[in-house]
């Protein structure tokens, strides 16, 4: 596993031009990203392949890592891993999608346009660029996997769909705040298209944790 992400990591390091042409996808036109330290390029482009290669071998890597446990699972625990990382990897990707074509495109263009003052400009690194675009994505995806996480609580019977619904309007609350963290930029366009996904999986959630009690 290690010396195939070490590969993978590696092929991703001369594909320069393409890889920057994802990461830099988002970007606006109008805006210019600066570099300010001699080393920091070449930093940026090992970071980044570094992470591209990893995700690239990341479904080998979840392979190799159930093929070593599943000789201790029985049948029926075999199916539930297998669904479990099937369904939490589907809606982590969905979450990252989601974030890069939608929610970082905007954030980027508000923040980098928005000003104090007339005699204070904006002068944007690359690190920062990149490392906004990096946690804001992680975000997405880990909140994306509310879902999942109500169901393995459901099936250890630690959730109920009752205590759901009796604190919906709490959690309507809850989801405002963690979208308001997502997305700094503040204006209710933004807010609401990081906050009504959330709060639809809420809702699938519940019915996710009403069908594990039934069964």
């Amino acid at each position: 596993m290690v010396v195939v992400t070490m590969i993978a990591m590696v092929a991703c390091f001369f594909f320069k031009e393409q890889l920057f042409s994802v990461v830099l996808g988002p970007k606006p036109k109008y805006l210019t990203l600066i570099n300010i330290e001699l080393t920091q390029q070449f930093l940026i482009h090992m970071r980044v392949a570094l992470w591209a290669g990893f995700i690239v071998v990341s479904p080998y890597l979840i392979y190799q890592i159930f093929a070593f446990i599943s000789p201790g699972l029985y049948q029926a625990e075999r199916r539930f891993t297998i669904r479990a990382v099937a369904i939490a990897t589907v809606l982590f990707v969905a979450g990252v999608l989601l974030n890069y074509f939608a929610i970082f495109p905007i954030t980027v263009d508000f923040l980098g346009s928005y000003q104090v003052a007339d005699c204070v400009a904006n002068t944007i690194t690359l690190s920062s660029y990149i490392s906004v675009l990096g946690v804001m994505s992680l975000l997405m995806g880990v909140v994306f996997e509310l879902p999942v996480l109500c169901w393995l609580l459901g099936k250890f019977g630690i959730l109920k769909s009752s205590f759901m619904k009796k604190y919906r309007r709490h959690a309507i609350v809850v989801i405002l705040i963690v979208a308001a963290i997502i997305t700094p930029t503040g204006d209710p366009f933004t807010l609401s298209l990081v906050s009504v996904p959330i709060y639809l999986l809420w809702e699938l959630s519940i019915l996710i944790v009403k069908r594990v009690e039934r069964e």
